[in-house]
């Protein structure tokens, strides 16, 4: 297996701290709204990462926090005047509503920034006792003078960041790269005691403390979006070194974009969809696909007309299960039958490359081929219908199979009633009322397929 590394702008073979076990991190919502589709895309491809690692036989603990605290959340509970913390909870209850509604499985852990404050505190001071922290006017800073390293993780060149920063300079900052560790609170907004006064963490602070609090020192794999890298990302990595000299994650993993027409979807923008306007529309596993279609490190503009032919997509893939009644079949070749082996063994080799979901997709869509082809015998189109499933399943895919092939019992036996009677039509040579059955049936969504085993039907999907 090979990983895109942030660190090292280039895929390197996944060697886990731990053999057999992965520590996987993703950063979480800010919780001040209901969150776009544009972090749909990245909650969802953390979500496969963690599907295909324990289908390929890793024990694996995912964490992705939950940022209850910010200058966001305050902003808003202005707005509403309403406390912060009210806020906070009620989007944070929203965000596990509409991931559940995605699709997506309960992470490991989703620690909350407000239960780790204590420990923030410790934190910081073991920066400050080891040189790289310093306090101003209640105000905490990092140092970025005083780590050799600065600027490995996004690869930038600190001087030429130094011009732009030096616009909007803080006058209490030794340097104007220096990033907040703790921030003194206004009046009026949610505060702690600490050593330095009243006040709160700075975001960069409240990850790294989580993440090693969860998963030890130095872990597997930290992800998130590519605006992450820097400064986020970079200030987390920073904090880590400076505060025991050892790595936050061995492998840095970023997706890219969701844009609206080329340009990055965001809040701050106003353009945007959130994505319980979005499940509106779409069934959660055509959003599934939509997403997936795409290698995660590519930027994809979002755009309704692509989502309808996912649309049809993931119906493309219901009708050929359907064609063969996979509910009532079982599989022929056990679980890695030879027609279908070749299939597992392409998906592993796609999967292995840096997650590449887009071939992984192009795999489903051949197998869906294939069991809709009468040239090929019904037992092998069995098994490439259980080989459909099963890949698909593990890229979240399927996870209400019977409901959504489930037959109504009345609706069916009187659909194969019909049936009789045209194959005892087609036997008189009264093509006319063989023709006018299936026509009718066609007319209210009954679709007929004639097979070598038969005529089999299925509904229509719209």
């Amino acid at each position: 297996m090979k990983i895109y590394n942030t660190q090292t702008r280039q895929k390197e073979e996944f060697k886990p701290v731990e053999p057999g076990k992965v520590k996987l991190y993703a950063c979480g919502p800010t919780v001040y709204n209901y969150f776009h589709i544009g972090n749909a895309r990245t909650f969802m491809f953390f979500d496969v990462v963690r599907r295909y690692l324990e289908y390929a036989g890793y024990e694996v603990t995912f964490v992705q926090n939950i940022t209850d605290i910010d200058d966001k959340i305050i902003n808003q509970s202005i707005t509403e005047n309403v406390p912060a913390s009210d806020v906070a909870e009620r989007y944070t209850k929203a965000f596990f509503e509409d991931t559940a509604k995605l699709g997506l499985r309960p992470t490991t852990y989703a620690p909350k920034a407000t239960e780790y404050i204590g420990k923030m505190i410790g934190f910081i001071r073991e920066l400050e006792k080891n040189g790289f922290a310093y306090e101003a006017d209640g105000d905490v800073y990092f140092s970025v003078d005083k780590l050799d390293n600065y600027g490995s993780l996004s690869g930038k060149n600190i001087d030429d960041q130094m011009v732009g920063a030096r616009i909007q300079e803080n006058k209490q900052k030794k340097n104007p790269l220096d990033f907040t560790l703790w921030k003194r609170s206004k009046p009026g907004e949610p505060t702690w005691n600490s050593p330095w006064g009243e006040g709160r963490p700075g975001w960069h602070t409240e990850c790294v403390v989580m993440s090693r609090d969860l998963l030890g020192e130095t872990f597997d794999i930290h992800g998130g979006a590519i605006d992450l890298v820097f400064p986020h990302h970079e200030n987390e990595q920073a904090q880590a070194y400076a505060q025991n000299g050892k790595p936050l994650a061995n492998y840095w993993m970023h997706g890219g974009f969701l844009n609206m027409s080329g340009e990055k979807m965001s809040k701050s923008l106003g353009n945007f969809f959130t994505t319980r306007d979005v499940l509106e529309k779409f069934d959660p596993e055509v959003v599934r696909l939509f997403f997936l279609s795409k290698h995660y490190r590519s930027p994809i503009d979002y755009s309704p007309e692509l989502l309808e032919e996912s649309k049809s997509g993931v119906a493309n893939f219901y009708d050929a299960l359907e064609f063969i009644d996979f509910l009532k079949i079982q599989n022929p070749g056990g679980k890695f039958g030879k027609y279908a082996q070749k299939y597992y063994d392409e998906f592993k080799e796609a999967m292995d490359d840096d997650f590449n979901t887009a071939k992984a997709i192009a795999i489903l869509f051949e197998l869906t081929r294939k069991i809709k082809s009468l040239e090929i015998p019904s037992d092998i189109r069995n098994e490439y219908a259980h080989a459909l499933v099963e890949i698909g399943s593990v890229l979240g895919f399927f996870s209400d199979l019977e409901k959504k092939l489930a037959k109504d019992d009345l609706s069916g036996k009187l659909v194969e009633m019909m049936i009789e009677y045209r194959v005892l039509f087609k036997k008189e040579k009264n093509y006319t009322m063989a023709d006018r059955i299936r026509n009718d049936l066609a007319d209210i969504g009954i679709e007929l397929l004639d097979t070598k085993d038969g005529t089999i039907w299925k509904s229509k999907r719209k």
